[in-house]
């Protein structure tokens, strides 16, 4: 039995970089399914990602340029695409002076944070609402908590990420059935995290924190992001769903607590 019954349905996914970042395992995952892949990449990771899946379509996309997105657009309706589903996997920071305090954060290093990483799923959701089907699902990648996290103004942005699903897809119920969710994961290891100052730390702690004792794999999160793209997670509309091996319920775990006590 096809239990996600997506053979033959058309997905948008964005963000491939590499075979570690999240875009990958699920277009992955998805080709597994029978689904058709379309990808959009940054330019500069365009020859990466034709070597990578270089049998599907993939189309130039600078979410920072409203011409560009226009232009996916065009490129979609021309080679007459329909889409089941859109995956916004896109996030960017800039880190090259470290992780700083909030406090201290830089406008137009938060103006072009935002951008990229929450306003390029409402700018491309825009431009592709008449390319989606009627039920289809729009899936975004976030992180599974936004309080004072250690990524600096990455947080407040994927706050914000978080925020803007559920005016999305009320936005969609005015005129179709599709759904708007965010995945969001607990720490993976992808290359985008590793240029997270301080991210190798917070990775090793975080695995002490799960309930089983291990982080997660990149593909579980994969399977959660193909789920809510089918017709199976039909319920589910303009939520958070988090996948953190259980992570966030365990910050006072025996272990981690006589550890911190025992170095005090």
């Amino acid at each position: 039995m096809d239990f996600l019954n997506l053979k033959g349905q058309e997905v948008l996914v964005t963000g491939l970089a590499n075979k570690k970042s999240v875009a990958y395992h699920v277009a992955s995952l998805l080709k597994e399914a029978g689904a058709k892949v379309i990808f959009s990449v940054h330019p500069a990771n365009l020859s990466k990602a034709e070597t990578l899946f270089p049998e599907d379509p993939i189309y130039s996309l600078d979410v920072k340029s409203p011409d560009s997105i226009q232009m996916l657009k065009t490129n979609l309706e021309k080679n007459g695409h329909k889409l089941k589903g859109l995956v916004h996997s896109i996030a960017f920071a800039n880190y090259s002076e470290g992780i700083k305090p909030f406090i201290e954060t830089k406008w137009e290093d938060y103006l072009e944070a935002h951008q990229i990483s929450c306003h390029s799923l409402v700018s491309l959701s825009n431009a592709l609402k008449d390319l989606l089907d009627e039920n289809g699902s729009i899936v975004t990648i976030s992180i599974s908590s936004t309080k004072a996290t250690s990524y600096g103004y990455m947080g407040p942005i994927k706050a914000a990420l978080d925020a803007t699903v559920p005016f999305l897809a009320k936005s969609f119920s005015e005129f179709s059935n599709i759904r708007v969710n965010a995945v969001c994961s607990g720490p993976l290891k992808t290359s985008a995290s590793a240029g997270i100052p301080g991210y190798i730390d917070n990775y090793i702690y975080s695995e002490k924190l799960t309930l089983r004792k291990k982080n997660l794999d990149t593909r579980e999160v994969a399977s959660t992001v193909a789920f809510l793209l089918s017709d199976r997670s039909s319920g589910i509309n303009a939520e958070r769903v988090v996948v953190d091996a259980g992570m966030s319920c365990n910050y006072f775990d025996g272990e981690v607590v006589k550890t911190v006590a025992d170095n005090i």
